[in-house]
Order: structure tokens, then C-alpha cells, then sequence
């Protein structure tokens, strides 16, 4: 008579696909557990309608462009460009690159030129500024520019008036004795103005329609005319 085999304790009653289920159930919950630790705290949102921006200052300034007094009631941080096209409507005086670096902003602020894109306007008060409307007498063109259309100074005109500005503010640097970098001296009075001159004083303002020689020829013949450079 054959022996029956003893029957195995449950607690070892393992086959294979149990002991791989378990692996897997063991594996899932400590991955969980790993991105739980992980997981950041959550964001907490923070009210910031307490936060928000002041009111801007307003400045009452009095402004003298081509003559006549204006009083502007405006943002303390407006610009004198954009007091003089928004503000006067005088949209002559053009808005380039609005960094400086063009020069089609060009003014005359007590006979000196400027780019307006990078003064307030709060910091003229009472100064003389002088935009491409107030050169001309009446009907009568100013010099620089009846050269300009004379010798067919500009293309599409944009930088234009920035560049007539810029050249009557040159002419007066030049007959007070003002040097650029390509003068021959810089204690003396500078030599004639010659086309060198001309291109280094007026290297602020650009031109993208290349109209340069054109420009250097209304310049010098101007400049050439009795008085305006001695």
C-alpha cells in the first residue's frame, strides 16, 4: 500500500504567479510612496488687488514749441516726443526707433538738438522748442529746407524731418566752434565744412532709404552761404 503524500502548510503554499503578483503590488506601492515624497507642496494663491499699481503723477507743464505757449496736463513719465505728437498734435516730428538711436525724433530745444524720445517733457518748462512746422517763415521755406527739396534730400521722407531739424542744430554748433571726432583740432575753430564733416556731425540721424549723398549736397551748400557757418 502506498504512502500518501503529507500535506503541505498553507503558509507555503506559494506558486509562481503569486509570488509575482506580489513583486509587482510591492513595486507599485513603493513607486507611489517615492512620488508622494516628491510631489511639492501646493501653490497657495495670493491676493494681489491690494497690490496693484499707483495712480500716475500727474505735471502741469508749460510748454513753448515754435512760439507758442502751451500748458500740458500729462503723465509725469510722458516723453517730450510724445507730448508734441499726442498731446500738441504735431505730428511732424517723427517716432522711430524710440530708443535714441535714429535720430527722427530731432528737435531744437533752445537752439540745441535733441532726440525728444529720450527727455520728458516735464524737464522743458518754459524752453524754447522749435519742431520741422516752426522753421519756415510764413511761407517762406527755411534754407535747409528748400536744399533738401533742391537736391531731392530724402526718398520716403520719414526720417526727414528729424534730419533738417539735426542740420540746423549742426550749422550752429559749427559757427560757434564746436569740433566733431574728424576735426583737426579740437582748441581751434573748425576748418571748412567738408563732406567728412558734414557725414560725422550728421551720423545721429539715419537714413534706411540711403539718401546720404543727397543729403551731404542740400548740407553743403547751404553751409556754403555767407554767415552761416562764420
Amino acid at each position: 500500500m502506498n504512502p500518501q503524500p503529507a500535506a503541505q502548510s498553507p503558509a507555503w503554499d506559494m506558486t509562481r504567479r503569486t509570488v509575482l503578483r506580489s513583486t509587482a503590488i510591492a513595486a507599485a506601492v513603493a513607486g507611489t510612496l517615492d512620488v508622494a515624497a516628491q510631489t511639492p507642496p501646493p501653490l497657495t494663491l495670493v491676493n494681489t488687488s491690494a497690490q496693484a499699481d499707483p495712480p500716475p503723477q500727474i505735471l502741469k507743464t508749460q510748454l513753448t514749441v515754435n512760439g507758442r505757449t502751451h500748458v500740458l496736463e500729462a503723465d509725469a513719465r510722458t516723453t517730450l516726443l510724445d507730448a508734441l505728437r499726442e498731446h500738441l498734435k504735431l505730428a511732424g516730428t517723427k517716432k522711430g526707433c524710440d530708443h535714441g538711436q535714429c535720430g527722427a525724433c530731432t528737435v531744437l530745444v533752445d537752439g540745441r538738438r535733441i532726440n525728444s524720445c529720450l527727455t520728458l517733457a516735464a524737464m522743458h518748462d518754459s524752453q524754447a522748442i522749435t519742431t520741422i512746422e516752426g522753421l519756415a517763415k510764413e511761407q517762406e521755406l527755411h534754407p535747409i529746407q528748400a536744399a533738401f527739396l533742391k537736391h531731392d534730400g530724402f526718398q520716403c521722407g520719414y526720417c526727414t524731418p528729424g534730419q533738417i531739424c539735426s542740420t540746423v542744430g549742426m550749422l550752429a554748433e559749427v559757427k560757434l566752434g564746436m569740433p566733431s571726432h574728424v576735426s583737426a583740432s579740437i582748441t581751434g575753430r573748425p576748418g571748412p565744412l567738408t563732406d567728412e564733416e558734414i557725414r560725422e556731425r550728421m551720423s545721429g540721424n539715419i537714413c534706411r532709404c540711403s539718401a546720404y549723398p543727397n543729403i551731404v549736397a542740400a548740407i553743403r551748400e547751404v553751409a556754403a552761404q555767407p554767415g552761416v557757418t562764420s
